[in-house]
């Protein structure tokens, strides 16, 4: 989905909508009246009700290594305002806290999803929390009844976990006068959540405990932004955890030849999945390592002379390409050594009549037309989001005990991404293409401590970790601060954690970085 539009590259992952009855719960004694139930409506129609701030409290526990946790999950709203005092966005949340725990300097991380348009349902329910939904890795999830299992491998052994949903999605809303315009950008959304943050790290005395961000996919975008926006504020962050990134979106523009460079390993590494690589080599690590080097010298010099390229020398590199993608010189010479994502999904397995896909190209998919030029939607999604929906569903009403009296949103891009403003304000002039990689440069200066751990699935073509680590190593960083980003990639899509063992090796690489992020 690498097109032109920049408004195309939220990565939107189609969802069914789910439902949910009312619920009513506790207020917090510090909500303010107003927040008591909205008892200051005004006559003005535009006004939308502000819920009352309340939560859903109980208790549950989980086996984590060798270990049993005892938790507390908070399923509740907390209301940000404006500068005149005006309610905004009634932001939706579930907190997992560790009980019993005499540290006051625990960790508290927060999560959440991308698009923009996308709910924290995927990483709440699949990643790092304490339940995650059943399935088997590279297989579509059988219809229901779906289930949710314990999570061995939740990070609540490190930290405690709050789940946020972004405005316009999940159970989060916009109220009072506020719009959409208000809260849907790139830099208005980096504003809301850091007034949730803030007021959440307030109401719950955490100000004093380490503190992380966890974004997955257009979630990194925000953390880049989110990271700085909150040190401006005088909240600093001990680390960035970046699942599947994004911060670069000017590959997408017209006679830019950088995203072919960067999207050619993840390419690479789905062939060779599929078993469409020539003599294939029995280590992926290895195999990819010399597709990177071919993409950032000859691949990168061919694609750099355009249509002045001698014929031998694109003969050359296609006759490479096609060592490492599985298809056809000819094939990849009449696409003029540039194959986008969507073509190459539907030509990998076009001589079986399958495609493969985006979120994760160890997904295959069947096509109506088998002759078609790109594939009709991603198998990956419709593999797994039945399942994710109806299973956060019920977990909400049954487990956590919190209903609404509006369906759960598991994403609105369609409101959301028509009207998201990708524009920002730099040096003086607008950007032309969202950018991000210099406010996340700027905190790691300002703050030397600040470490970044990047995730990566090498199956991903939504997010290719080629692109992510050349970004991360354009930050402008001198020595010092550039031992503070580490890496890690796994047998995974987009959504790591889908497949067990890269959620396994996840969960280790992440134990080390909050234990050196966090001492």
């Amino acid at each position: 989905m690498r097109t032109i539009s920049i408004a195309s590259l939220a990565f939107a992952i189609t969802l069914a909508l789910g439902t949910l009855p009312l619920h009513a719960a506790d207020t917090p004694k510090d909500a303010p009246k107003s927040e008591q139930g909205d008892k200051d409506k005004s006559a003005d129609d535009n006004t939308q009700p502000t819920p009352p701030e309340h939560a859903s409290v109980t208790k549950h526990s989980v086996r984590v290594g060798n270990r049993t946790i005892s938790y507390t999950a908070t399923a509740g709203r907390l209301t940000i305002r404006d500068e005149k005092g005006k309610p905004t966005v009634s932001f939706f949340y579930v907190a997992y806290t560790a009980d019993g725990s005499k540290d006051k300097k625990r960790p508290v991380t927060f999560f959440y999803n991308g698009g923009p348009g996308s709910s924290s349902m995927w990483l709440h329910m699949g990643s790092f929390g304490p339940v995650r939904v059943a399935n088997d890795g590279d297989k579509p999830i059988p219809p229901a009844p779906y289930h949710w299992v314990p999570n061995d491998q939740s990070l609540l052994d490190k930290t405690d976990l709050v789940f946020i949903d972004a405005p316009g999605t999940g159970y989060s809303r916009l109220v009072g006068k506020a719009e959409g315009k208000d809260v849907w950008g790139v830099d208005q959304d980096a504003d809301a959540f850091t007034k949730f943050i803030t007021r959440y790290v307030s109401v719950n005395n955490r100000w004093n405990s380490p503190k992380f961000l966890f974004g997955e996919s257009y979630g990194t975008t925000r953390s880049a932004v989110l990271v700085k926006s909150l040190q401006d504020a005088g909240m600093e962050f001990n680390g960035v955890v970046l699942m599947s990134s994004i911060l670069d979106f000017s590959v997408a523009a017209p006679g830019i030849d950088h995203g072919y460079v960067v999207n050619l390993p993840t390419e690479a590494a789905i062939a060779w999945y599929h078993n469409k690589v020539p003599n294939k080599p029995a280590d992926i690590k290895t195999f990819l390592a010399e597709v990177r080097r071919f993409a950032s010298g000859d691949y990168t010099l061919a694609l750099a002379k355009g249509d002045a390229i001698d014929p031998a020398e694109a003969d050359r590199v296609a006759n490479q390409m096609s060592r490492y993608l599985g298809l056809s010189p000819q094939y990849i010479k009449e696409a003029n050594l540039r194959v986008n994502p969507s073509r190459f999904r539907k030509e990998l397995l076009r001589d079986q009549r399958l495609t493969v896909g985006r979120l994760d190209g160890r997904f295959q998919g069947i096509d109506p037309d088998a002759a078609g030029e790109t594939p009709d939607g991603d198998t990956a999604s419709d593999a797994i989001t039945g399942a994710y929906v109806a299973a956060f569903n019920q977990y909400a009403a049954n487990e956590l005990k919190f209903t609404d009296d509006r369906a759960y949103l598991p994403n609105n891009y369609g409101a959301i991404g028509r009207n998201w403003d990708w524009k920002r304000k730099k040096n003086g002039g607008w950007l032309q293409a969202t950018y991000v990689g210099d406010d996340l440069g700027d905190a790691m200066r300002r703050n030397p401590h600040l470490k970044v751990f990047s995730a990566n699935g090498y199956y991903d073509l939504a997010t290719p970790f080629y692109a992510t680590e050349f970004d991360l190593t354009h930050l402008g960083l001198e020595p010092a601060e550039r031992k503070n980003v580490t890496y890690g990639f796994y047998p995974s899509g987009h959504m790591i954690y889908l497949d067990q063992t890269s959620l396994e090796e996840a969960k280790a690489d992440l134990s080390r970085f909050y234990d050196d992020a966090a001492p």
